[in-house]
């Protein structure tokens, strides 16, 4: 999934418009440009080779880099469930899957049980070892990598949850 995917996901599950996304990478320290964030909210047109040749030609403007998807993910957190006291907020320079997932899960303010509900909205069968992996540090013996099937899946769930 690209970070472009993730922002219009998110964006239709919480039915944000342009400014709202706007304030919340604000939320974050952030110095975007509106039009920044229009740009990575347009979605994809065409063929697979249309979307390659728009991908070259794109400008600064529409590249969604991961630095601004951590902004955005910081920026919902502290829109979801406050700003702590006396920390700065500190957005990533690189992300994967693992991080992007538990930025949603601290956002969302969800338990365990509750992400293992929200797999089984959408039929994806994961047990409660398989979810802690997902959460462990990267040299932990036990770690998990999050393939963009998991994060697909987990974001169709809470779409379910969040906007049927």
């Amino acid at each position: 999934m690209t970070n472009r995917d993730i922002l219009r996901r998110i964006r239709y599950i919480l039915n944000y418009n342009d400014q709202k996304m706007f304030e919340i990478f604000g939320l974050a320290s952030s110095h975007v440009k509106i039009d920044q964030v229009s740009s990575w909210l347009q979605p994809n047109k065409g063929s697979n080779e249309e979307i390659e040749e728009e991908l070259d030609s794109e400008s600064d403007l529409s590249i969604c880099e991961d630095v601004h998807l951590a902004t955005f993910l910081n920026g919902l957190i502290v829109e979801k469930r406050g700003k702590k006291e006396g920390t700065e907020i500190h957005n990533e320079t690189r992300l994967n899957n693992n991080i992007i997932f538990n930025k949603l899960k601290i956002a969302f303010n969800l338990k365990a049980e509750e992400i293992l509900e929200i797999l089984k909205l959408v039929d994806f069968s994961f047990s409660k070892h398989e979810l802690s992996a997902l959460f462990r540090k990267q040299d932990h013996k036990h770690f998990r990598e999050c393939k963009d099937q998991i994060l697909r899946n987990f974001l169709g769930g809470i779409q379910i949850r969040y906007r049927a």
